[in-house]
């Protein structure tokens, strides 16, 4: 019998290159691969690269330095080792990175997994190709569905790609030159996708786009459909308890996606809407093309159907040209909304993007010590917004065994890490538990009554409008 080959896929970033990984691995199986946590033991490695972070083609040239002496280690035991590199830095960088780092064998970028195939035939055979050409929606039709082992051993949460690429070029951001256009995968292919994840356990699935809110997918009648009404044809599907999607633009959130909030027990509430800045000035030089009360305004119209919705956002300290009033300004912006979660970082310029060139950059001190400050404001509004849950009945999704023996982890309506001691049997089901502590990063909780959710319906008690983000 023939040994199957070993591929070592290691994945940075995102949530969809999360998926994208899968899917890679899923395109790889017919040719007799299968998946090592091993790099020393894969005959093929693929690095899936992110270029959002800061010198992030450094860091991949840096690993590929490891993965070098890896496949030198091998050469010399006589076994051949084929290295890819995949991602937004294979897409930015292209044939640079076989010229920097001769010990890439090939190079794809994301639009362009489902010919993964041909390309591994191409290198075996020498001629180290490079494919960054954009094939999103051949990739979309070409990749196989998921294998039903990988469904099974996935758990009970599930990433599903909808949507790929940006048409909104905002001025920091690569998105556009590294995944493309922004295309929509048909309904009919994501019901079926979310079908067989039901079937296979899940629970939960998180929706995925680098603009999942801009979704204009075909419909069965062949019209093109909005994320919103597409949540409500998921939320038919059986044993399908919990919706979730990310990442969102405030310009497309649009009426039938906010009424969706209203109307879907099964679409937790939760809601990552990154705004970037408070300032109307630099909204603009971001090309953002909204302003602070534009996401002010669909904040409180988005409160208004759902509640008790906790809120996260995205922030860049020290855009060039931020002033002080300037970041006062994104300073009352979060004092109003209060966000359960954010994510914040000091800008870095991307190569590429327009923001890079402008001559106004901010000092690397100034940004530092106003990241500090915003993020010492985020994190006592997070800590609020948790403390409003102690001593609350809540729906926790079990996932997993917890940190301790006895305890299992799984996720509230809004997101948040819990702990629970229960048996492990419980895995999978969505039970109601008391918070009795809050934690730095988790609450903890305990059982009230462990029963599996049929109708998906979140049954604790909604929060305080104070505690509400």
């Amino acid at each position: 019998m023939t040994k199957p080959a070993k591929v070592f896929i290691k994945t940075y970033g995102c949530q969809m290159n999360v998926y994208d990984s899968e899917r890679m691995s899923d395109a790889l199986a017919p040719a007799g691969f299968e998946e090592t946590d091993d790099m020393a033991a894969a005959d093929l490695v693929v690095l899936n690269t992110c270029h959002i972070r800061e010198k992030a083609a450094e860091k991949v040239y840096s690993e590929l330095g490891r993965v070098r002496t890896v496949k030198e280690a091998r050469e010399r035991d006589g076994k051949k080792t084929l290295v890819a590199v995949a991602g937004c830095v294979a897409q930015a960088e292209g044939a640079e990175i076989v010229r920097r780092a001769p010990v890439v064998d090939l190079v794809v970028g994301p639009q362009s997994y489902h010919r993964l195939g041909d390309l591994l035939d191409s290198a075996r055979a020498g001629a180290k190709p490079v494919e960054t050409e954009f094939f999103a929606e051949e990739k979309f039709k070409g990749l196989p569905a998921g294998r039903e082992s990988r469904l099974r051993a996935r758990g009970v949460t599930a990433f599903l790609t909808v949507q790929e690429g940006c048409d909104k070029f905002c001025t920091f951001c690569v998105v556009p030159y590294t995944r493309g256009a922004e295309l929509s995968r048909s309904v009919d292919e994501i019901v079926a996708e979310a079908e067989r994840l039901a079937d296979a356990g899940v629970r939960e699935v998180t929706l995925l786009g680098q603009n999942v809110n801009a979704f204009h997918g075909a419909g069965p009648d062949g019209k093109p459909w909005g994320l919103g009404r597409l949540l409500y044809r998921l939320a038919d599907i059986p044993g399908l308890d919990r919706l979730r999607y990310t990442t969102s633009h405030p310009r497309d959130m649009d009426e039938e996606l906010i009424a969706a909030h209203r109307d879907l027990p099964a679409l937790m509430p939760y809601l990552h809407l990154p705004v970037q800045s408070g300032s109307d000035r630099i909204l603009k030089a971001m090309n953002r093309r909204h302003k602070a009360a534009d996401y002010l305004r669909l904040v409180e119209r988005i409160k208004e159907v759902r509640p008790d919705i906790a809120l996260s956002g995205d922030f860049i300290v020290g855009f060039p040209g931020e002033t002080d009033a300037d970041f006062d300004d994104t300073m009352r912006l979060i004092e109003t909304v209060g966000y359960a979660q954010a994510f914040s970082f000091k800008y870095s310029p991307r190569p590429g993007t327009p923001a890079a060139d402008l001559e106004t950059q901010v000092d690397e001190a100034v940004k530092a010590e106003r990241l500090a400050r915003l993020q010492a404001l985020l994190t006592e509004q997070q800590k609020a917004f948790n403390a409003g849950c102690q001593g609350r009945t809540i729906d926790v999704l079990l996932e997993r065994p917890g940190r301790k023996p006895g305890q299992l982890a799984g996720r509230s309506p809004w997101l948040q890490p819990v702990q629970i001691d229960a048996p492990a049997e419980l895995i999978g089901e969505i039970v109601a538990a008391r918070v009795d502590a809050i934690g730095s990063n988790s609450l903890f909780a305990s059982l009230v009554e462990p029963r599996a959710s049929v109708s998906g319906i979140p049954h604790a008690a909604p929060l305080p409008a104070e505690s509400v983000a």
